[in-house]
């Protein structure tokens, strides 16, 4: 049967939409003349696309000017037509949280391949100045001496002005300093450990700016797949640098990769500038019904006040503070002695070249993305079956801890460069347990101060890293291998994990 299309006007007669009377109507002849038994009384009309049966007028009109099908029912056929609208390929739309995510995990991406950059870099820029393996240490950490003062200040910006400002002046500013690093290589080693630190103090701001902006954007039980998302870009960044980086050196030159990632983070500044807002409210382009799933499905939290300072005394004064704390440090510690050494780990005992290095070095961050993605979707799934938030919280880290303990013990008696990648990879993929554990635990317990928690939290994270990042380049010197080390660190997961299940919970503290 051809589409009957109404004219532009329709008119209600009755105030109900069951046994509605269309006053005017206009059948356009089709080749088979016009359809008979077609009765102007309509049984029933329902509306698609969102809403109750029974809408307002006000309603109504509202999503005429949108566009939306209108399905009827005549003589027990139904049918579908659009009404004022687009076209159907509305009802198939992206919601804008879905953006928002994919645009923070663009941006995490990037936030750690320019990281990851001068873990590659660094082995022909220690040939070429004979650096011995603790300067190495140094120079690793020379990123973490700006990002250990950015993290509070940044935490708490972000708790007060939101987290697209913030986090777009910490790319632009980033992405500078990554175009500026080859040169201060060149220059002086000062240059060069200046310009790492300005360059951590900029990024201090990512995972703050992330944990919150994401808590404004998802409702509770969506909350750690979105960060699942975007930390599994972060991971992936890994993943980009360590390939990118010996190929781009190899056919341009060491400033190759820097010019490469730094442009890349300027074109991204100018989608999210355009695109993104703090808070969905703030939106032209979100839709009611997704802003009220948002809003039905997020804890109260309230931004700080202007001037208002977070109360560190309040928030240090309670144990599931200091559980995140230490869950911090322990992640960090053991973080960043597999990004910072991973390809020299793989160079000096396996003697491997650089590209085989960086190869073996990338493949346990890929896998570390999907197993954080999973992680979030496990956590969220549990959350919807009813567990409390304490349980799945307690459950993610205590994988994300004892896991990686397990396999660095085992690092130790690896005999080749595939054996000891296969364990790298499964005490990374274990790790990315976390993401569902201590870090969205900022949000459950004091989710008024998260920004600042994130950085008080990220701080002493940041300080146990450069301890371990410069560390490690000291062990090594000093025992001649990793292996003390190694081992160092998978008892710091055990601990941390025994102290993680005595004093964390989900409940709100603060």
């Amino acid at each position: 049967m051809e589409a009957v299309r109404f004219s532009n006007k329709i008119q209600f007669h009755s105030s109900s939409f069951s046994n509605t009377h269309f006053g005017l109507i206009n059948f356009r002849k089709t080749h088979l003349g016009f359809q008979p038994k077609i009765q102007k009384k309509w049984k029933s009309l329902n509306l698609s696309g969102g809403g109750d049966q029974r809408l307002k007028k006000e309603d109504f009109l509202e999503k005429k000017q949108r566009g939306f099908t209108v399905k009827c029912t005549a003589e027990g056929i139904e049918r579908g037509m659009l009404v004022g609208g687009r076209s159907e390929e509305r009802e198939f739309m992206v919601a804008e949280r879905f953006k928002v995510v994919a645009l923070m995990a663009c941006v995490m991406c990037l936030c750690n391949a320019d990281r990851v950059v001068m873990s590659v870099a660094i082995v022909p820029l220690a040939a070429k100045h004979g650096w011995s393996n603790a300067f190495l240490g140094i120079v690793q950490s020379s990123f973490l001496w700006g990002y250990i003062f950015s993290s509070v200040i940044g935490g708490a910006l972000v708790d007060k002005y939101g987290g697209k400002k913030v986090i777009a002046w910490g790319a632009a500013l980033w992405s500078l300093a990554t175009l500026l690093t080859p040169w201060a290589a060149n220059h002086s080693t000062i240059s060069l450990l200046a310009i790492r630190a300005f360059f951590g103090l900029a990024e201090g701001v990512a995972l703050p700016s992330m944990n919150t902006l994401l808590s404004r954007w998802f409702p509770c039980h969506e909350r750690a797949t979105a960060v699942g998302i975007s930390m599994g870009g972060f991971h992936l960044g890994n993943v980009v640098g360590l390939v990118l980086t010996p190929l781009f050196m190899t056919s341009v030159g060491i400033s190759g990769p820097f010019i490469l990632f730094a442009s890349l983070g300027l074109l991204w500044l100018t989608t999210w500038i355009s695109r993104v807002t703090n808070d969905p409210q703030e939106s032209n382009s979100i839709t009611k019904a997704e802003l009220r799933l948002i809003q039905a499905g997020k804890s109260d939290s309230s931004s700080l006040k202007k001037g208002e300072l977070p109360p560190l005394r309040l928030l240090l004064s309670k144990m599931p503070t200091w559980a995140i704390i230490f869950a911090n440090v322990t992640n960090n510690w053991g973080y960043f002695v597999l990004l910072s050494w991973m390809p020299v780990y793989f160079k000096t005992v396996f003697n491997v070249n650089l590209k085989q290095a960086a190869w073996f070095s990338a493949v346990p961050w890929g896998t570390m993305a999907i197993s954080g993605y999973a992680a979030g979707a496990a956590s969220d799934f549990l959350i919807k079956a009813g567990y409390s938030l304490t349980f799945v919280r307690k459950v993610m880290q205590s994988i994300g801890f004892i896991g990686p303990g397990v396999a660095l013990l085992c690092l130790n008696f690896a005999k080749t460069p595939e054996v000891a990648s296969v364990l790298i990879t499964i005490a990374l993929s274990f790790s990315a347990f976390s993401q569902a554990g201590f870090l969205l635990n900022m949000q459950d317990i004091a989710p008024q101060y998260a920004g600042f928690l994130h950085g008080i939290s990220n701080s002493a994270g940041t300080l146990a890293a450069i301890i371990s990042t410069i560390g490690t380049g000291f062990f090594v010197q000093w025992l001649g291998s990793f292996q003390a080390f190694l081992t160092l660190t998978a008892c710091l997961y055990f601990v941390t994990a025994i102290f993680w299940n005595v004093y964390a919970t989900g409940e709100r503290v603060f």
